[in-house]
């Protein structure tokens, strides 16, 4: 829609907001802003102070940088999951999407991305060398390289096995059931889980 034909500046200026979110678009910002209006006002107050709050508020982990709402999350203040076993991944979407598989007790590394010279993003804009530190205190077992498996996922496994050679601990990196190219996020969780219980060791 032309931004004459627009009823009202408010609603414009909805809409421009509502589609810079991705995957949506100016008739989908449209619709989703036209379907606000007719909620009640307290509803979408509620909406808007949750977003608010969200980019305000929330941190990431000190250990692990998933996100999380204090200084240690969930899953790494608890005291039943396996602690000496780290499973590597790209982003929080990978954590959920293996916590949905049910299948892993042990604790993450979230590493904020993958090596990709191409987008600008080397080693030292990632989490790697706290992985490196994680390792180095000790009580670490195996880490798993759960990344997706990409050209950018390879390099990125490599870079980290390279790190972690010298050291005693297992590395191993999921079984290839998760199809080439596709990313961790989008598989689904029995194949992930699959993937997860048949790791093998990482060979260069």
């Amino acid at each position: 829609m032309n931004q004459s034909q627009y009823p009202s500046t408010l609603l414009q200026k909805a809409v421009t907001e509502i589609s810079r979110l991705p995957g949506i678009g100016s008739k989908t910002a449209l619709r989703l802003a036209l379907h606000l209006l007719k909620q009640d006002v307290v509803e979408v107050d509620t909406l808007a102070d949750s977003i608010k709050e969200l980019r305000h508020h929330i941190g990431y982990c000190k250990v692990c940088h998933n996100i999380s709402d204090t200084d240690i999350c969930e899953i790494c203040g608890n005291s039943t999951r396996d602690k000496a076993t780290i499973c590597v991944v790209e982003n929080v979407r990978d954590v959920m999407a293996i916590e949905g598989t049910l299948q892993y007790k042990g604790v993450y590394h979230v590493l904020g991305g993958v090596i990709s010279p191409m987008d600008g993003i080397g080693p030292a804009d990632l989490e790697i060398e706290s992985l490196v530190e994680r390792v180095k205190l000790g009580g670490i077992d195996e880490v798993i390289l759960a990344l997706s498996p990409t050209m950018e996922g390879d390099t990125t496994n490599f870079f980290i096995y390279r790190k972690l050679q010298d050291t005693d601990v297992k590395i191993s990196v999921i079984a290839r059931g998760v199809a080439q190219n596709d990313e961790l996020q989008y598989t689904d969780e029995v194949t992930l889980g699959r993937a997860l219980a048949g790791r093998v060791p990482f060979k260069m």
